[in-house]
């Protein structure tokens, strides 16, 4: 049974710079409205508190993430507002780069100088502070690196598996999965062909060999299961649809290698230990008196251009 599931409020790079807020508060809206229409068997969730407590209730966990930042509008603001709706991951970059960050699909490596800008950080930095959940996936190695290098918090691969096996650049190098580690992160492997074996065909034995690399690299304690069942056309044999699920776990337990505690660990209780210390970094800034971040990002396509009004240039009548 699945027990707990993240919910990808995703919207095309398509509508970058024209009206991907407006659609990606449309998605939100739509996920929390399903899981309503369904509480018989969903019961939304935002913390690792409610995940638990929906576990209690005999619930599918439900929690929203947002898989792509030009869903921001380049806005703190909009960032703000989509935590306090719930959303607790955003996924930095999807297959286009937004005007401070770096995609995988558009840059192989960081030949043209660092992934994230000045502008990027500070997105981090404000995703720390509310406590919300950053995922590397889709994003080029340099946004990757300079993400591990200025989060205070852990952070997540929602879905992605070894570059080692698989050498897309949707999977993580070895020198990021050891940088993961140390900052007590999560990778969650996918199960996209593409991804596992770089080819149209794929096996349930050939996700667990990622798994296995990435626990012989770095530990069990940093993987995690992304299967990406709503984004992805084709899925290895003997995976084909959340129900088999336990297909994996049960391919994994054959091999004499893993105990049960640590199959719980990969099934969903590293997930509940990156959500954790994210929070308690959240709580930490909350204490320490850090204030919403309120920097600006000038000369954006977000913020100039047809599809944009320079608020500031708007004259305001004071008096009537």
């Amino acid at each position: 049974m699945v027990g707990g599931q993240f919910w990808a409020a995703y919207v095309p790079c398509e509508s970058q710079h024209l009206n991907a807020v407006q659609l990606t508060l449309e998605q939100v809206d739509l996920i929390k409205r399903l899981i309503e229409k369904y509480s018989q068997h969903l019961q939304f969730a935002a913390s690792s508190r409610e995940i638990l407590e929906a576990h209690g209730r005999g619930r599918i966990a439900s929690l929203i993430g947002v898989e792509g930042g030009h869903s921001l509008g380049s806005s703190l603001a909009v960032l703000r507002t989509l935590y306090q709706l719930g959303v607790r991951y955003l996924t930095l970059t999807h297959t286009c780069n937004t005007p401070w960050a770096k995609s995988s699909s558009v840059e192989d490596d960081d030949e043209d100088g660092g992934g994230l800008t000045a502008f990027g950080e500070t997105v981090v930095k404000e995703m720390n502070r509310l406590g919300m959940l950053i995922d590397l996936s889709h994003t080029a190695r340099a946004t990757m690196r300079d993400a591990l290098r200025v989060s205070k918090a852990p952070l997540i691969f929602s879905h992605s598996s070894a570059f080692a096996i698989c050498n897309s650049s949707r999977n993580v190098p070895d020198d990021i999965l050891k940088q993961l580690a140390d900052n007590g992160g999560l990778v969650m492997v996918t199960f996209y062909n593409y991804f596992v074996k770089c080819g149209p065909q794929a096996s349930v034995s050939d996700v667990a060999e990622h798994i296995y690399y990435i626990r012989n690299l770095i530990g069990v304690d940093y993987i995690g299961v992304g299967g990406d069942f709503d984004g992805i056309n084709k899925t290895p044999r003997g995976l084909e649809d959340v129900s088999k699920y336990p297909e994996l776990f049960a391919e994994l337990l054959r091999s004499g290698k893993w105990d049960v505690l640590e199959l719980k660990k990969v099934a969903g209780l590293n997930l509940l230990r990156v959500l954790t210390q994210v929070e308690r970094v959240r709580d930490d800034l909350r204490t320490a008196g850090i204030t919403p971040l309120e920097e600006y990002l000038p000369d954006s396509p977000d913020t100039i251009g047809n599809c944009a009004l320079d608020i500031n240039s708007v004259q305001r009548v004071t008096e009537v």
